[in-house]
């Protein structure tokens, strides 16, 4: 019987990293070339997206999104780790063509200014400092340092709100896990559609247009330092429902609650991260009616089934004791402390 396993705990040095297989295609970090920016789209959305459209939404979900787009208002999505909430900002960027979604991961430190963009002072100033101490060719001191725009950095929402033709897809992922502030200090940006750069505004009547760096790592031109849409872009603000949020957000969004993926949208996702063959063996069926048949309450991801289902066909000719070992390693439920 053919064994599985790369590591095998018996501490003897041997070549066994040669046979592991290519990654399962949600964590493939191999994408270059051209196609680089939208590697993350791939891992989200499924490789095989040409054989399928994965996300098979439901009406609800398909309403929400488009009157976020008539009505130009940010998409409020919650749900249970796992339902597809930050997939619905990459399938809605794939199939409206609207390029890479700019990703916005916010954590109990996040700031509003961290989302705006980043002004690096220190780094102008010893940049300047190494300038000034420089001799030029003539044996003089040289002191040319580079513009203030080299060190100013739009972040993912400053980025979203540069002037553009067609919508930029944000994702503001997991905004419950910031601090009290950061969902009043998003009013304002959302609202307006603009903001301003302080340290650009100063120099406007010297410096009246300045190019920075956009989250994209591209030279954008900022004119008066100041920021301004011309398309509002879609923004999905996601959410696991751990707090809730002030009534000033809420009005000024669309709110959409997620329920976990139905046996459609189940089969359809499976298939197009692991093929039409992967939930067709007797112990890959078992896999996909254990998650559907939770427990009401049990919190288990559908990437938890996806890990599953991908491990265990690798270890297909592993004893059926160790499949289940396995299947019940990954699929333990999120809300159980073990």
């Amino acid at each position: 019987m053919s064994d599985w396993r790369i590591y095998r705990g018996a501490g003897l040095p041997h070549d066994g990293i040669r046979r592991l297989p290519a990654p399962p295609p949600w964590r493939d970090f191999s994408a270059g070339g051209a196609d680089d920016t939208l590697a993350g789209s791939d891992r989200r959305l499924g490789v095989r997206r040409r054989l399928v459209q994965n996300h098979h939404p439901r009406p609800a979900e398909t309403d929400a999104v488009n009157a976020a787009l008539y009505l130009r208002r940010p998409l409020l999505v919650t749900g249970n780790p796992g339902t597809g909430k930050s997939t619905l900002a990459h399938a809605v960027a794939h199939e409206l063509g609207l390029g890479r979604v700019l990703r916005w991961p916010v954590v109990s430190r996040t700031t509003l200014q961290d989302g705006l963009y980043r002004y690096d002072a220190i780094g102008r100033l010893q940049d300047v400092q190494l300038e000034r101490a420089r001799p030029d060719s003539t044996g003089s001191a040289a002191a040319t340092p580079a513009g203030i725009g080299s060190y100013i950095r739009l972040g993912p929402l400053g980025t979203a709100l540069l002037p553009s033709e067609q919508p930029r897809v944000l994702l503001i992922d997991e905004l419950d896990k910031s601090d009290l502030d950061l969902p009043n200090d998003l009013l304002n940006a959302l609202e307006e559609g603009e903001f301003a750069i302080p340290e650009l505004e100063r120099l406007a009547d010297r410096e009246p247009v300045v190019e920075v760096l956009s989250d994209d790592g591209r030279k954008v031109r900022i004119l008066g330092g100041r920021v301004r849409c011309t398309t509002f872009p879609f923004i999905v603000l996601t959410s696991n429902g751990e707090r809730d949020f002030p009534a000033a957000l809420l009005r000024r969004c669309i709110r959409l609650e997620l329920e976990p993926p139905g046996e459609e949208q189940l089969g359809a996702m499976i298939e197009a991260h692991l093929g039409t063959e992967a939930a067709t063996g007797e112990g890959e069926r078992d896999l996909v009616q254990r998650f559907l048949n939770r427990e009401p309450g049990e919190v288990i991801a559908t990437d938890q089934l996806l890990n599953a289902l991908y491990l265990t066909q690798h270890a297909s000719r592993a004893e059926r004791v160790t499949r289940e070992r396995i299947a019940d390693m990954l699929m333990q439920p999120l809300d159980q402390p073990r």
